[in-house]
């Protein structure tokens, strides 16, 4: 009797289901909503795929119309086209629109931009009319790509300012915004045309309004970064973020805080802790309903990113000084986190066969932090333990330290899709064909370009991608500042380096909301290549022009046929001295060498100023070397050189009786010899380039 009752419930409950009518769905907008470039659109339209993941609770339709502007002074617009009356006569439950992107037409934006706003909430307000109880999404524009024929002419810069627009409408329109930008922006191969989405990019977008209609972000996540044994970094406001579903209340507990908040229809919530106290260990908890994550042995000290190419990569185990330094690396306050890639690009032909993974920014194996010991040191960075280990000595708090270094990686491939889009964009097109990239690379590139057909592809070098795979995955866990060795792969092209180590630094602190974060860097070492020296004094130079960095000269422990020179405890130690006198206060600690500050001309002799002079000799006990000085001819001669009893530097030549101009350091593999009292060495100057 009670089976067959519970039987005849389950019949009954079942057949209301059935009664009930499907939610309806629908995808209002232009060619990227219809499918336009698809191979069967049928299937992968995103409004399609929408469908799949609803499910049979929902009836989704597809009102997209190619080429369709918002405007209703437009080329077409969409409220003047057949589309948009099947769209009020179904007169659906929920209304999700994306249109914009045609807009940029310059026979639309220019003239009628005024008008886009009030275009945007009568539309809006016409989906409310058929259907007053209906609920509206309305979505950022999907990406345009650098390579679209009016890009600079005007596109970029409008459709920005139409992005802005949108966000208006959402905010004043009291309807639900969502974002087709930010999950399609690191991957411009999917937008083959440079506007319409392949079927990866359609199934995307179906994701985006799947989370948005029913806030169903796949629960509690955090960044990557959060794992046991991991270093928070001490002293100041600590912002915790992570996603979780729609509405969620999420609860973030260390020590003796505790903070809540609710994830936003985005998914996306934050806390902000109160600084914590250096040492530990702590345990932080995250909970959401009925998930918890735990992560334990948790240190709070000073976090460093540790970045660059080869040079940062290249491993204690292999450093001069490995066979004494190895065995002594256990030390449970230092703790590393080591971001390797999946295969080496140092100098070597990549795979085509990577492509798949590379194509998903997978370009980095899963890692987690770990205590520093013997077994974790050997295969980190060596300059960057060494730069730990002095800072830990030091302080005598814990240090954490990120390293993301990859061999042969030029700049532009760290720097931020935006950035280069409005500040460099030359540099963005058809990158392995260019005049900015080196010929070992141009070589590389077009045989694997031969192995995979006319596949569009991507490899770490090129420009953006080690920040999309790499810098942003970090999503801005808080550092106290960065170290950076690179350069070698830009140093055929000072003029564009110099652009875009700016863009680099300026695009970093941009992530982390910080535009004092500290920037401390190698100068390249020396090496029998002709454009180092030029390459060298252009580095010191950003000394004076990018505020809070630091540069540390490496250029007596360079090699003159290996460009990964051994000496690695030195490097690392010279950043540290950076930081512990100019991040942390240590006055008393030199932070470098002899670093040239001016000339004066006078009888036939150079007078040259130091920053950081006190006690300059020869390092070696000889006479000071590698001075030269030129006339007005710039013909340069060896000069001898001495210090005065003032503390500058005098420098002749007995075959220039009038110099104007004095260098020191000027070979690509030099010998120069001049130190201060700490030790430290002088770096490579020409007194005529500003």
């Amino acid at each position: 009797m009670k089976k067959t009752l519970i039987l005849s419930l389950y019949i009954l409950f079942c057949a209301v289901l059935s009664a009930q009518k499907p939610v309806k769905v629908a995808c209002v907008g232009n060619s990227i909503t219809y499918g336009y470039g698809l191979a069967d659109r049928d299937k992968d339209a995103y409004p399609v795929k929408l469908q799949q993941m609803l499910g049979k609770g929902y009836l989704v339709d597809n009102f997209g119309k190619s080429g369709a502007t918002l405007l209703n002074k437009g080329h077409r617009p969409y409220m003047q086209q057949k589309e948009f009356k099947d769209a009020l006569a179904f007169a659906g439950d929920i209304v999700v629109i994306h249109l914009g992107i045609n807009d940029t037409d310059p026979r639309d934006w220019p003239n009628y931009r005024d008008f886009f706003i009030q275009d945007y909430r009568a539309l809006i307000d016409s989906f409310r009319v058929a259907n007053p109880k209906c609920r509206i999404l309305i979505a950022r524009l999907t990406p345009i790509a650098d390579r679209h024929p009016r890009f600079e002419s005007g596109t970029r810069d409008w459709h920005g300012e139409i992005q802005q627009a949108i966000e208006t409408i959402a905010k004043y329109a009291n309807v639900q915004l969502i974002d087709f930008h930010e999950p399609l922006y690191p991957y411009p191969y999917l937008l083959p045309d440079a506007v319409h989405p392949t079927k990866e990019g359609a199934a995307i977008l179906a994701k985006t309004v799947y989370e948005g209609i029913t806030g169903d972000f796949g629960g509690l996540q955090m960044p990557e970064l959060f794992t046991d044994n991991m270093v928070l970094q001490y002293g100041q406001p600590l912002k915790i973020h992570g996603t979780a579903n729609a509405g969620e209340k999420v609860t973030v507990s260390i020590g003796k805080q505790k903070q809540q908040a609710v994830a936003a229809s985005n998914g996306k919530w934050s806390v902000e802790l109160q600084p914590l106290k250096a040492g530990g260990p702590y345990t932080l908890t995250v909970s959401a309903g009925k998930q918890k994550l735990e992560y334990n042995n948790v240190l709070a000290g000073e976090v460093w990113l540790c970045s660059g190419q080869s040079n940062m990569e290249f491993y204690l185990n292999w450093s001069v000084t490995a066979k004494q330094d190895v065995p002594q690396a256990a030390n449970n306050n230092i703790r590393l986190y080591d971001m390797k890639a999946r295969w080496r690009t140092d100098a070597v032909e990549w795979d085509a066969s990577v492509l798949d993974s590379l194509n998903h920014l997978q370009y980095y194996k899963d890692t987690e932090w770990t205590v520093c010991s013997p077994a974790t040191a050997g295969n980190f960075s060596a300059v960057a333990y060494y730069f730990g280990k002095k800072l830990q000595d030091s302080l005598q708090v814990p240090v954490g330290l990120i390293c993301n270094a990859i061999g042969g990686s030029p700049t532009e491939a760290w720097v931020d899709r935006s950035t280069l889009e409005y500040q460099f964009p030359a540099i963005l097109r058809d990158w392995t064909k260019n005049d900015f990239i080196q010929d070992w690379v141009r070589g590389r590139a077009a045989l694997n370009v031969k192995k995979s057909g006319d596949k569009l592809q991507r490899h770490p070098y090129e420009p953006c991608y080690l920040y999309e795979s790499g810098i942003r995955p970090l999503q801005q866990f808080p550092v106290k500042g960065i170290i950076w060795y690179q350069g070698e792969s830009n140093a055929h092209n000072r003029e564009a380096h110099e652009k875009l180590f700016k863009l680099l630094v300026e695009s970093w602190r941009k992530n982390w909301g910080n535009a004092d974060l500290p920037f401390y860097y190698v100068q390249l070492s020396s090496i029998d290549r002709p454009s180092w020296t030029w390459f060298r004094d252009s580095q010191r130079r950003f000394l004076s022009e990018i505020p809070h960095t630091g540069m540390a000269v490496s250029s007596d422990r360079g090699d003159s046929l290996d460009v990964h020179p051994k000496f690695k405890k030195e490097v690392g130690e010279r950043l540290a001295a950076w930081a512990l006198n100019k991040t942390y206060g240590y006055k008393n600690v030199i932070p470098s060498g002899p670093l040239y500050r001016s000339v004066t001309f006078d009888k036939g002799a150079a007078y040259v100023s130091f920053d950081y002079s006190d006690g300059m000799h020869a390092v070696d006990g000889k006479d000071i070397r590698t001075f030269e000085v030129a006339g007005d001819d710039q013909a340069f001669y060896p000069a001898k050189a001495m210090v005065t009893t003032d503390g500058k530097i005098k420098v002749w030549s007995d075959k220039v009786k009038q110099p104007t101009i004095v260098r020191y350091g000027w070979q690509p593999f030099t010998r120069a010899n001049l130190v201060n009292g700490a030790g430290l060495p002088a770096s490579t100057f020409r007194s005529d380039v500003k």
